[in-house]
C-alpha cells in the first residue's frame, strides 16, 4: 500500500495545561496532512480545478501516546480506506522519533463547487485514490 507522507513540527502553542499537545490540535494536524495530500493530487493532475474537492463529514482520533515536545518532528502517513460513490475514509498516522502517537481516520464527502451539493467521486478521483488504498478494501 503506497502512503503519502507529510512532515511537519509540533507548535509550542499545540501545548495545553498537561505539558502535552492539546487533542484539539491533532485535528490541525490531521488536515494539513489531508490538504497537503489534495495538493499532491493537483499537481500530479495539473491542477484540475476540482479535483477532491470535498468536505470533511467524521473525523476519528486514537490517542496513543502524548507529544511532549512543543517542536518535536512529526510525520503524518496518509492513506485510503474505503472508497464510495460520493465519499471516500482517509486514515492517518502522527508518529515521530520511532512512535505513533496517534491513528486517525476522516470521511470525506465529494462536492460540487458550485452547487456546494455531494457529487460522484469521478473515474479520475477514483484511479487517484486507488493507489493509495490499503489492501483488502
Amino acid at each position: 500500500m503506497k502512503r503519502h507522507i507529510y512532515t511537519m513540527l509540533s507548535r509550542w502553542g499545540d501545548i495545553d495545561g498537561f505539558g502535552h499537545v492539546n487533542n484539539a490540535a491533532y485535528l490541525t494536524y490531521i488536515q494539513e496532512a489531508r490538504v497537503d495530500f489534495t495538493w499532491y493530487a493537483r499537481k500530479r493532475r495539473g491542477e484540475k480545478p476540482y479535483f477532491l474537492d470535498m468536505v470533511v463529514a467524521r473525523s476519528e482520533v486514537d490517542y496513543i501516546v502524548p507529544i511532549y515536545d512543543g517542536h518535536s518532528s512529526l510525520e503524518i502517513a496518509v492513506w485510503v480506506g474505503r472508497i464510495g460513490n460520493a465519499s471516500y475514509t482517509l486514515k492517518y498516522e502522527v508518529m515521530g522519533q520511532g512512535v505513533t502517537y496517534a491513528k486517525a481516520s476522516t470521511v470525506q464527502v465529494t462536492v460540487d463547487m458550485e452547487t456546494k451539493r455531494s457529487r460522484p467521486i469521478t473515474d479520475d478521483e477514483r484511479a487517484f485514490l486507488l493507489e493509495f488504498q490499503e489492501d483488502g478494501h
